[in-house]
């Protein structure tokens, strides 16, 4: 996470911190990632996927130092904000940033695929796409509060291959995490050979209502840790390691390379509501910003 002085940090200047975030999202392997990939190329017994998993580490290292995006698919950009007590939001903020995402996937640069047209057109894609990166916008910002003073302000960029194997959908769980976690790792056991651009990632967020699950979900991406993995994640991966999908779904015992889970409140209720993900051999793509309140004065 990059942290700011106050002589780094002047309202206008988020918009520079933000570029600069799309940028190291879109071009930059985390410490746990690498660390992860290490430990699969050490494990993995399949020639083939442990060549695989190999170029991917390469391409890892080759991305960050030539400053090149990771896939080229370079993904959608989601931002969420965390807002600390008694803290002022800076000048222009929400401009800024849309301003610095736009500047960030110009300088990638990242996909055009923004679609033009109305409604219909849009759905149709019969209008053309837009040649500018920097129209792929980002949805509404995702805003919440932390306990700490300051903002932080996390960047997540997410391709489309992971997005069309993803699924949110109730679950009858029975009083039962055993059964609840069942369902999800059926779906998953489905839907990962089709994902085709493994190990992957699969990311979870557990809340009472489809938006919840789906922003715990992006949390999860934001604050988990491959090298740091509960006792629930452990077993979705370890699930997962034993269906011999593998890397690129050529066999092998590294079909994950880890799992993130984020469980929010729940609802007395027989129902929970869970939306699940997949992150391709390239995600999660993140980087974060945080700025303290002293320096927002």
């Amino acid at each position: 996470m990059k942290m700011y002085t106050l002589d780094d940090v002047m309202s206008e200047q988020i918009r520079e911190m933000v570029k600069n975030a799309v940028v190291e999202a879109s071009t930059t392997f985390k410490e746990d990632q690498i660390a992860a990939y290490e430990f699969a190329i050490n494990k993995e017994e399949n020639d083939n996927s442990r060549w695989v998993l190999e170029l991917l580490l390469e391409n890892a290292h080759l991305a960050k130092n030539n400053q090149v995006p990771l896939c080229d698919d370079t993904g959608i950009p989601h931002i969420l904000v965390e807002v600390g007590p008694n803290t002022s939001m800076p000048e222009d903020f929400f401009d800024n940033l849309e301003m610095g995402v736009a500047d960030g996937l110009r300088n990638l640069p990242g996909r055009s695929m923004a679609v033009l047209g109305d409604d219909i057109q849009r759905i149709e894609q019969n209008n053309g796409l837009s040649e500018d990166p920097g129209k792929v916008t980002p949805p509404s910002f995702l805003v919440d509060k932390m306990d700490e003073e300051g903002l932080k302000i996390h960047v997540i960029m997410l391709g489309g291959g992971p997005e069309i194997r993803a699924h949110t959908s109730r679950v009858f769980h029975q009083r039962d995490h055993e059964k609840f976690f069942k369902e999800a790792l059926t779906w998953m056991r489905s839907e990962i050979p089709k994902l085709g651009c493994t190990p992957c990632i699969p990311v979870l967020g557990i809340g009472r209502t489809h938006f919840e699950a789906s922003s715990l979900l992006l949390k999860a991406m934001v604050y988990g840790n491959l090298k740091n993995q509960s006792r629930i994640e452990n077993k979705i991966t370890n699930y997962l390691n034993q269906t011999n999908i593998g890397a690129l779904g050529l066999g092998g015992s590294v079909t994950a390379l880890g799992s993130l889970v984020k469980v929010g409140p729940q609802r007395a209720s027989g129902v929970r509501i869970i939306s699940m993900r997949p992150c391709c051999c390239v995600e999660p793509r993140k980087a974060s910003i945080f700025l303290s309140q002293d320096l927002l004065e």
